[in-house]
């Protein structure tokens, strides 16, 4: 079994069945309580229409675990769904971001044993997601990959099944949000939620000029009068909302560039960097890069799912971590 703990989704993979379950990273408590009263979808339609009684909270922030107890139990409410007639006690490969700490590490390992599992190997989001893209990493064979998820955009240069170098930084999905809810105040005067700004960037959101510009509709409260208000934007002004994060995240991917081994970097610059994650389907995130970059761009099929799968992938490996067979190159960075 495989899981990728995202920030905002989380997808369980099982071994001969694909990806058996994709829910939101959220949890739905009872404060008087403290009762969970709902997890995944039910408890994402909840956000921002809640009562007093009921809190949403998302136990992942940044691709680490912020809130432990939500996360046990979310992943082990997860874990039931998907295993009522499996083995008890599988084993578990879960993606975890590159640069993250010992003490995130072992959050997250003990967030996940609690639901019963008897052995837990963690992979980084970048070589799950390149295997997940249908690469060959076992190769002496530069592959470029760059995750952008909901929390963390993760990139690294891939060969021989490790990391050559690597970068993660926290701007990603939740940030675009952040950024759209934060223009649209500063321009319309208008407050909306992070829904209403999901919804925007899914229908109209882009990061590179369209020939057609679309527009989407969202409503709010004016936070001069406090009534209801909404307003027409275009998906030009959503571009000027999140170029600030985009060229950001292009930054880092050029500073990383800049420290590639040379003969690596050439493989790079042949075969063109991989793009997956959900946040990957923005509109012109291939072309601007490739723009910056100077290299050709591809989009990853399925990018969203990329990560889940290649965790599956890697699920075949765990053997090899224990009796450490000579020439046998691993992907799995760690077991617990």
């Amino acid at each position: 079994m495989a899981i990728d703990l995202g920030t905002s989704m989380t997808k369980v993979y099982l071994d001969g069945k694909g990806i058996v379950l994709n829910e939101p990273s959220v949890v739905a408590v009872n404060v008087e309580t403290e009762e969970v009263v709902a997890t995944g979808s039910e408890a994402y339609s909840m956000i921002g229409r809640t009562s007093d009684k009921i809190k949403v909270c998302l136990p992942l922030e940044g691709g680490v675990i912020s809130d432990f107890d939500l996360a046990q139990y979310m992943i082990g409410a997860y874990l039931k769904k998907v295993s009522q007639n499996h083995v008890v006690m599988p084993r578990v490969v879960v993606s975890v971001p590159c640069k993250i700490t010992e003490v995130e590490k072992r959050a997250v390992v003990d967030a996940v044993s609690a639901s019963g599992v008897r052995k837990i190997c963690l992979i980084e989001e970048p070589v799950a997601a390149a295997l997940g893209a249908g690469v060959d990493i076992s190769q002496p064979h530069g592959t470029l990959v760059v995750d952008i998820g909901g929390g963390t955009t993760d990139m690294a240069v891939l060969s021989l099944s490790g990391i050559a170098i690597s970068r993660s930084i926290k701007i990603a999905g939740n940030a675009f949000d952040e950024a759209i809810i934060k223009y649209i105040k500063k321009k319309y005067n208008l407050l909306i939620g992070r829904r209403m700004a999901e919804n925007a960037k899914l229908a109209i959101g882009c990061v590179y000029p369209q020939k057609d510009v679309s527009t989407f509709r969202v409503k709010g409260r004016n936070a001069m009068t406090g009534l209801p208000q909404w307003a027409d934007i275009t998906s030009d002004e959503i571009l000027e909302a999140l170029i600030d994060h985009v060229m950001q995240i292009i930054l880092v991917i050029q500073e990383m560039l800049e420290k590639t081994p040379p003969e690596l970097m050439g493989d790079v610059y042949s075969d063109g960097m991989i793009l997956t994650g959900g946040s990957a389907q923005l509109f012109g995130f291939d072309s601007l890069i490739s723009k910056k970059a100077k290299m050709p761009v591809h989009i990853a099929e399925e990018p969203q799912k990329c990560v889940a799968a290649g965790a599956g992938k890697a699920t075949r490996f765990i053997d090899d971590i224990e009796n450490k067979a000579y020439g046998v190159l691993n992907p799995l960075s760690a077991a617990y």
